[in-house]
């Protein structure tokens, strides 16, 4: 009898697989109740803030909205780099897919930009997008 051998197959998944594109964006100065009713509006949980040269400064998740509204930053107009996080991890179209999940658990963040070379926005990995990637590759194996 020969012994069952199962290789491991390699789905060569990437970033760029899955991303969300374009993402969302907004400027630094722009007011914290208007990166919140963005994210509202598109029902989307994260915007990245970019600068005038279009490159990546940071990033604003609901949690920040959050932060903001239950310690008295909401209702004043107050620009969005006051909450936001700065130089967020990121990833690039070509990171594996794999790689990507670690960063994001690692970190414990639940939205990882995707830069292009020269460090402008062109996508975003949602913790969303991850579990809709699992379950297409479950219903594919199931």
């Amino acid at each position: 009898m020969v012994p069952l051998v199962r290789r491991r197959r390699k789905f060569p998944i990437r970033v760029e697989d899955i991303m969300s594109s374009p993402p969302i964006t907004a400027g630094p100065m722009t007011p914290i109740e208007e990166v919140a009713k963005i994210m509202y509006e598109n029902k989307i949980g994260s915007v990245l803030i970019v600068g005038s040269d279009g490159k990546l400064e940071g990033i604003v998740t609901e949690r920040d909205t959050l932060f903001a509204a239950a310690n008295d930053k909401v209702g004043k107009r107050l620009p969005v780099y006051m909450i936001m996080s700065e130089n967020p991890i990121t990833a690039t179209p070509g990171t594996p897919l794999m790689e990507a999940i670690r960063k994001m658990r690692e970190a414990n963040i639940r939205h990882l930009p995707v830069v292009d070379e020269g460090g402008k926005p062109i996508g975003i990995i949602s913790l969303r997008d991850v579990i809709d990637a699992v379950l297409m590759l479950l219903d594919i194996f199931a």
